[in-house]
């Protein structure tokens, strides 16, 4: 079933990705709203950065100078805002480092997860989309599940544990598969067919 996928979908295009502070912020600003709107929000936030590049100590300054006007620009609420400043100050007293990439996925998702506003689903998409990791399965997403559901033509979306199960002959790439799954899912308009 995934070979079919793979063959429909062509090739892979996951690349890591730098500016991993950047991509954590963006991943705060999306959250509970749509993808059109934090897009938006979060281009009116960079333009409140030289070159558009919020940097940790940039967005600590901005965000606890009290300008409300800029902020209220930006969209950011109350509990957004905490979470970047914690964010912030994560990454300004090394608890993130700035080189992820030599970490264990374990140890990036125990780091990113310490912040406020950052929870294990967030760290899973991190690990996949920005360090390009091979072998994380998201298994708890509920995307992943019905993906997984069409493709298989199952009658149920598989739970956690048994999409772990259905996933080990997918290691060591499941991140690959996970994402050659969405693709389909999408291309498809909900359901491979």
């Amino acid at each position: 079933m995934l070979r079919d996928i793979i063959t429909a979908m062509g090739p892979c295009t996951l690349g890591p990705q730098r500016d991993h502070f950047l991509l954590l912020c963006r991943a705060i600003f999306s959250q509970q709203i749509s993808s059109a709107v934090a897009a938006v929000l979060f281009g009116r936030f960079r333009e409140q950065f030289p070159r558009k590049r919020p940097t940790p100590a940039g967005v600590l300054n901005f965000l606890t100078r009290g300008n409300e006007a800029a902020l209220k620009i930006c969209g950011l609420s109350r509990q957004k805002r905490n979470y970047l400043i914690d964010l912030s100050r994560h990454f300004l007293a090394g608890k993130i480092p700035s080189r992820m990439s030599e970490m264990s996925d374990e140890q990036v998702i125990e780091a990113l997860t310490a912040v406020q506003g950052i929870g294990p689903w967030t760290a899973e998409m991190f690990l996949m989309f920005v360090l390009n990791r091979p072998d994380v399965l998201p298994a708890d997403d509920l995307g992943l599940q019905s993906a997984v559901k069409s493709a298989y033509r199952l009658p149920h979306r598989p739970k956690r544990a048994e999409l772990l199960q259905m996933a080990e002959p997918w290691r060591p790439y499941r991140t690959i598969a996970s994402w050659y799954l969405w693709r389909a899912a999408d291309a498809a308009d909900g359901g491979w067919d």
